[in-house]
């Protein structure tokens, strides 16, 4: 392993969820068989008490989750001056046997955890805590991806030598190279475009006009948006970066000499896309009747933080395409 403080950070926010998810699992059952609102006996009493200590709990290591993501490409990114054949994150995820797989992984998890952060919002606003029992329940559920990631990120970072000769994005992110990443660097521009603009244009529509009866069309929306803008920056916005015809790598654009423009692409895209998502996890608690009035409101705010992030990622994808001295039409 190479021993780097945002390594064992990395590490170490990974650990502390699986912690604590494990600590709070007892309890999160016990939650679920004996929760009795209507009832006085100091078992509720003691329930009630510990529930505001273990959702504080959880709701911090999740919170944490949202950032680890932040920092594994980041760390990725610094890390590849250490490998030969390294230019960027490609080169070091590519360094060790489950690299990709570490980051998929904490990817899913970061909109599970804000599914979850979601959910206990709306519930902690309710007066009789009506969604206490789903709740915890989906917690046990998350105990195991948040292991699932941690064992991958130990696999991976624990297996990293430096001086491992690797391959990079030239090689990964190239048309005819095969697998995903070459087939969406071989995707024909205008229509890459085409999906990228048509998708982010859609899910703010759907996001602001629709934000207090819309939560089912915004997830879906939210979600081809997020699908769309990785494969149209895949396939085409990462040439108009580096102002290359053949330059296909998502992960180059969040380096310095790129000015970190990958970053005000990534950041609104991934928490628009959580916050379009959580419209959608509310849905089906419209009808609780402590609850009909609290699940609009939360959803019009989450609404309006995915149109904002939306609208941002269309702005700087335009003011990209607007500023580079490539021709591909």
């Amino acid at each position: 392993m190479i021993l780097q403080a945002a390594v064992l950070t990395l590490l170490l926010i990974s650990a502390l969820g699986v912690a604590v998810l494990l600590a709070a699992a007892p309890f999160a059952l016990q939650v679920i068989r004996r929760w009795d609102l209507a009832s006085g006996s100091e078992l509720q009493l003691r329930l009630e008490r510990r529930t505001y200590l273990f959702s504080t709990l959880v709701a911090f290591v999740m919170a944490l989750q949202l950032a680890g993501i932040l920092l594994f490409v980041f760390n990725a990114d610094r890390m590849a001056v250490q490998f030969p054949g390294a230019m960027c994150a490609v080169g070091t995820l590519n360094a060790g046997r489950f690299g990709f797989g570490a980051l998929l992984g904490q990817v899913a998890l970061f909109f599970l955890a804000g599914m979850w952060l979601t959910l206990n919002h709306v519930d902690s606003l309710g007066r009789d805590y009506p969604l206490v029992r789903i709740k915890y329940a989906l917690m046990i559920g998350l105990l195991l991806p948040a292991s699932a990631v941690l064992a991958l990120q130990w696999t991976y970072l624990s297996g990293l030598r430096a001086q491992t000769l690797t391959s990079c994005c030239g090689s990964l992110f190239a048309e005819g190279a095969g697998g995903l990443a070459g087939d969406l660097a071989a995707l024909p521009p205008g229509p890459a475009m085409a999906a990228l603009f048509g998708c982010l244009a859609f899910a703010v529509a759907a996001a602001w006009f629709l934000r207090r009866r819309g939560g089912y069309l915004t997830g879906l929306a939210s979600a081809a948006a997020f699908a769309a803008t990785l494969a149209g920056i895949t396939s085409f916005l990462s040439l108009y970066v580096y102002e290359h015809p053949h330059h296909h790598c998502p992960f180059c654009m969040l380096k310095a000499e790129f000015h970190f423009v990958g970053y005000a692409l990534y950041i609104p895209l991934f928490l628009a896309t959580a916050a379009g998502l959580g419209t959608a996890v509310l849905q089906p608690f419209r009808g609780v009747p402590t609850l009909s009035a609290l699940v609009p409101a939360v959803s019009a705010r989450l609404s309006r933080v995915a149109a904002a992030g939306f609208l941002l990622v269309l702005l700087v994808a335009l003011a990209i395409l607007g500023r580079s001295h490539l021709i591909l039409f």
